[in-house]
């Protein structure tokens, strides 16, 4: 397969970069991505209208009224070889990078991030300033991914191959990476590193004690993730607002 077919196929949502087991767990897909590392090293620069300089086969994504994908002027761009299903809104300015997949009904909120190979499911808002990482090497390591109906705050980064359950909420400043642990206020339990944010859990920004006695000395510390509750009809009210703004 050639890498322009590839991109094609990653734009029309036939091949993803990323694939779910029968038991839940997401594996990167490592021609997918081997592929688009081909396509890169193809391509030549190239000026494009309005002092943009880019690979010439990586042209942003236009969109048109039958493909029921709403992206509101005033700067976002999607990459060549990023798919946009039908039913989001992207709105301004918010950038999807090459190899991404956004399914139906998601909200792309202002000045978001949804890096190389994320994976992102039906009805999730991703609310402003989210940044959610992008990764193409190594081509073995798996992207981030955010599973249906989950609702991403104000300002949360989510980098490192995390992966968030269907239904979960992240308070907004939420950061969450490989290294950042995640506490389970709930279930008493600590998750165990690479485990998923469960589904349906509410998490905040914590903080914890720095380990080392000069750092208890200082009163210095490091940041956390809570699991404070989980998902009940109360929370599911306060975020009925979406779907009056679809």
């Amino acid at each position: 397969m050639t890498w322009s077919t590839l991109l094609d196929n990653l734009e029309n949502g036939s091949q993803r970069a990323a694939n779910q087991d029968e038991h839940g767990n997401w594996h990167a897909n490592v021609e997918v991505k081997e592929g688009i590392l081909a396509a890169f090293r193809a391509g030549q620069n190239i000026e494009y209208p309005g002092g943009f300089v880019d690979k010439d086969n990586l042209a942003p994504r236009g969109f048109a009224a039958e493909d029921a994908v709403r992206m509101v002027p005033g700067g976002s761009s999607v990459r060549r070889g990023a798919y946009v299903a039908s039913g989001t809104i992207i709105m301004p300015p918010a950038y999807v990078n090459i190899g991404a997949y956004i399914d139906t009904g998601t909200m792309v909120d202002s000045h978001a991030l949804v890096g190389s190979c994320a994976q992102i499911g039906k009805n999730v808002h991703l609310s402003a300033a989210v940044q959610i990482g992008g990764v193409l090497e190594p081509v073995g390591a798996s992207p981030v991914v955010v599973e249906d109906e989950a609702f991403i705050g104000a300002g949360c980064v989510l980098v490192e191959g995390v992966v968030v359950k269907r239904g979960a909420v992240l308070a907004p400043g939420v950061r969450l990476s490989a290294s950042i642990p995640v506490y389970d206020c709930v279930n008493e339990r600590t998750l165990e590193k690479g485990e998923a944010i469960p589904p349906f859990a509410i998490v905040i920004p914590g903080s914890r004690p720095a380990s080392s006695d000069w750092a208890k000395a200082q009163g210095l510390s490091m940041s956390c993730a809570l699991i404070v509750k989980y998902r009940d009809e109360q929370s599911d009210a306060s975020l009925e607002l979406e779907e009056v703004l679809r």
